[in-house]
């Protein structure tokens, strides 16, 4: 029985271990062994090549960041006559439509989509994308903001036919005094960041950030209206069609992070069933024998992340317990003890840690055990969310830090 729970809690470990740090390791092998053997992707940036673009910015109720995603918008390093701009703000009651419609005489190239009824981003997406006519669509939020040479970024690998779509970089800005959830999501970013750089030069990249991302207008297709995570299931499918997901770490959107642990769970837990949601719906990219590198890359950096590692945490440690008290060696064999006391003194770390962000007290040193367990938690509710049933795409917004 001992040896049988020592075999489960070793491969649980290891696919932990794999979720989080293998597989970065491996793909970073797998790239040097391409460029080694000259097979790695040709980069283009040819800055005469501008073709037309159109930036879709759904925005519900965002009277209180639209005039900064405006004066963000039109100042962005892009011809005017190459950008259209086209804001979506069906439902909107807090004036957002009417503040939009009053700047159509300063902006010829804007364009705006109401309405009476909210349905949500997907929704708003549905309707922009039919009629949109230029080649590249860009979608960012309103509660975003842009460096001046996004779209110039983006749009240079779309001279390559076989890019079909580019995920730009989610930054989160985060002060000195921030409060734990910021740091612990700023930090999460820096290391998808790096991840995303290896599975580009690997092959693809397995996802893409709502806040920015492009497609070719004829990929974009059509979205259930209740996807929870459009951006991951509009890329995720283009890439199943052949094409390359490109990210881009100088075309970025920065905001700022949630306002109170409280409102980062409900994002999150939300973020989790949509992932769960998609892994149903994108269980055709677990036949590596027909995806090859996009199915390996697809199963170790996402789906291993939402449906593997957040439930072998909690059985590492309960199969830890029973081993610590069933080893009939401990004194000569102490691994077990020690492992028991780094569980509990990180688990301790990010209760402390979670405690202290609820009063208000900030410690940076807490945020690492903190964040970590914070989101791997909130997969495990994601996923008895999603079990209990997904009956809207409508999000819940979130309150963001001043």
């Amino acid at each position: 029985m001992a040896i049988l729970l020592e075999i489960l809690f070793w491969f649980s470990i290891g696919l932990v271990a794999y979720t989080y740090v293998g597989y970065g390791i491996v793909a970073w092998v797998l790239v040097k062994i391409r460029k080694t053997i000259g097979k790695a992707f040709k980069q283009y940036n040819d800055p005469s090549f501008l073709p037309k673009v159109t930036l879709v910015i759904p925005a519900y109720n965002e009277m209180s960041c639209i005039q900064a995603k405006v004066d963000n918008t039109f100042g962005l390093d892009y011809p005017a006559d190459q950008m259209e701009v086209l804001f979506v703000t069906e439902g909107s009651n807090d004036g957002t439509s009417e503040y939009i419609q009053s700047l159509k005489s300063s902006y010829p190239n804007l364009r705006m989509i109401d309405g009476d009824t909210r349905r949500g981003k997907i929704e708003a997406m549905n309707m922009a994308i039919k009629t949109i006519t230029t080649p590249i669509v860009i979608f960012t939020d309103a509660n975003t903001n842009l460096n001046q040479l996004v779209v110039k970024n983006i749009v240079r690998h779309f001279q390559d036919p076989k890019v079909g779509a580019v995920a730009g970089e989610k930054r989160i800005e985060t002060e000195g005094s921030e409060a734990a959830a910021g740091a612990g999501e700023g930090l999460y970013w820096k290391y998808e960041s790096f991840l995303k750089k290896l599975d580009t030069q690997l092959y693809s990249v397995v996802g893409a950030a709502g806040e920015l991302f492009a497609v070719r207008t004829d990929l974009f297709g059509q979205v259930e209206k209740d996807t929870l995570l459009d951006d991951f299931i509009v890329s995720l499918r283009i890439a199943a069609d052949g094409y390359r997901v490109i990210y881009e770490p100088d075309a970025y959107a920065s905001e700022r992070p949630s306002f109170s642990i409280q409102d980062e769970m409900k994002r999150k837990v939300r973020i989790a069933a949509g992932g769960f949601q998609a892994i149903a719906r994108l269980s055709f990219l677990c036949n590596i024998f027909r995806y090859g590198l996009l199915s390996f890359q697809y199963v170790s950096h996402r789906a291993m992340r939402w449906a593997v590692a957040p439930f072998c945490l909690p059985l590492i440690f309960l199969l830890n317990l029973a081993l610590y008290f069933t080893e009939t060696e401990l004194l000569s064999q102490p691994i077990y003890q020690w492992i028991m006391l780094a569980q509990v003194a990180f688990y301790l770390m990010a209760i402390i840690g979670y405690y202290l962000e609820n009063q208000k007290i900030r410690v940076k040193a807490l945020f690492v055990p903190f964040y970590f367990s914070f989101m791997n938690y909130c997969a495990i509710k994601g996923y008895f969310r999603y079990r209990n049933g997904l009956t809207s795409g409508i999000w819940e917004k979130v309150k963001r830090a001043a």
